[in-house]
């Protein structure tokens, strides 16, 4: 029997409204227990002093390309990128080629995250065939593959009636429905967002319209058929807006936003620097002020990383060729500390609730808290130590990132997956994974 302790840490975990100085008892796979003694002798101890204790952080929206765009990034990379968040757990969505559509395919995701041996990898699997949008996809059959939500990414159903399809068939699961909200003829060619910027840039805008357009026609559909909705990058004003009156109203709709939509604006386009380029695209300084109200006030439940990795040589094209997206594991943390911690929007209570036990329990996974008997997947995270990002150092395939060279504070310190150290920095600061 093993047993791990982790001494004179603030715990902190929002599941179970706790927040003390206190120990933390690991045996082989499973949380033993809080407390100063448990009966149990340690095999190991950890000195957390000035650290802050928490269940494992969970990214419910990452993109680890595998199969079929290996350049960008794999399985194996991408969760060693998640380590090094401090991430234990992360949703992939299901734009690989070919597409997670059925069975095999999920499967295929649990071994090549079992072979890679890093953070825990849960497949999301495609609501349509293809992500074509034309007939459903195997639903079923996913779910038995280990499939925990469904969405054809970024890729919205045109289809209002297949959607109300998908979002039956799902309910029956009990699985969430992730939706990509985008009106395709609103953003034809755009580039960023359509307002004064874009305009003074003379670059072709994606409004803020097509994106409340289909907020609000999933969510009428969701509260036609009761099934579970739940909203990816919330992006706009009037998307969060349309989310707070869905809620009061009691429809089953969830969402999620990205610590870019708290920090960056397109003013950034200034530069015409493609790692500036998203979709959706950065929005204006009052978009990005009620996004933060809207994690203030539990309207937007979850935060996540929408890792999006995209080889250099893709992202250097001239700015309307390069893809869209940037990197996010390794920086969830960091950025949103600067953002969100440090201006003293949100509480460290109130930040780990939306990176831990509410993307658990969007994505029905018994992760995301520190209770007696569960996997043991835990975060040690040093708030203090002052770092700058830099992309060449991460363990991701790509560099995609507009955060690079920034300085910031805070970073995992450790990172426990079942019981297991699988991450950790030595007294020189030197990563030992």
């Amino acid at each position: 029997m093993n047993v791990l302790r982790i001494i004179n840490g603030r715990l902190i975990d929002p599941s179970q409204n706790l927040d003390k100085i206190a120990d933390l008892w690991i045996r082989d796979e499973e949380i033993a227990g809080i407390g100063p003694q448990l009966g149990l002798e340690a095999s190991r101890t950890i000195d957390a002093r000035g650290m802050i204790v928490c269940p494992g952080l969970i990214d419910m929206h990452v993109h680890l390309r595998e199969p079929g765009r290996e350049e960008d990034e794999t399985i194996a990379t991408g969760s060693l990128a998640a380590l090094r968040g401090g991430i234990t757990s992360v949703a992939c969505m299901p734009n690989t080629e070919p597409p997670l559509d059925h069975q095999a395919a999920a499967e295929f995701v649990f071994l090549q995250a079992e072979r890679a041996g890093n953070a825990n990898v849960f497949p999301v699997g495609c609501i349509t065939k293809g992500r074509k949008g034309a007939e459903l996809a195997e639903i079923g059959g996913l779910v038995e593959g280990g499939a925990v939500a469904f969405s054809d990414d970024d890729v919205p159903v045109v289809s209002a009636e297949l959607m109300r399809r998908a979002l039956e068939y799902c309910r029956m699961f009990d699985k969430p429905v992730l939706s990509h909200a985008e009106d395709l003829e609103l953003t034809k060619g755009g580039i960023m967002h359509e307002g004064i910027e874009s305009m003074r840039l003379g670059l072709r805008g994606m409004p803020a319209a097509a994106e409340e357009v289909m907020i609000h026609r999933d969510i009428e559909l969701a509260r036609l058929t009761g099934a579970r909705l739940h909203l990816l990058h919330v992006s706009t004003a009037g998307s969060v807006e349309l989310i707070r009156r869905a809620k009061e109203r009691g429809v089953h709709v969830t969402a999620s936003t990205c610590p870019q939509y708290c920090f960056l604006t397109d003013v950034c386009l200034r530069s015409f620097d493609s790692n500036y380029k998203l979709n959706p695209p950065l929005r204006t300084q009052d978009d990005l002020r009620a996004i933060i109200d809207g994690l203030k006030d539990g309207t937007l439940d979850v935060l996540a990383s929408d890792h999006s990795p995209q080889a250099p040589e893709k992202k250097i094209r001239e700015l309307d060729q390069a893809p869209f997206g940037i990197i996010g594991l390794e920086t969830l943390l960091p950025i949103a500390i600067a953002t969100l911690i440090t201006p003293g929007h949100l509480s460290w209570p109130q930040l780990l609730e939306k990176l831990t036990i509410r993307p658990a329990q969007v994505l029905g996974i018994e992760r995301g808290t520190l209770k007696s008997g569960v996997d043991a997947d835990v975060t040690i995270i040093d708030p203090a130590v002052e770092w700058s990002i830099d992309v060449f150092q991460f363990a991701s395939k790509s560099r995609n990132s507009p955060f690079h060279g920034q300085k910031v504070r805070g970073r995992a310190h450790a990172v426990i997956v079942s019981g297991e150290v699988r991450f950790g920095y030595n007294e020189t600061n030197q990563a030992s994974r």
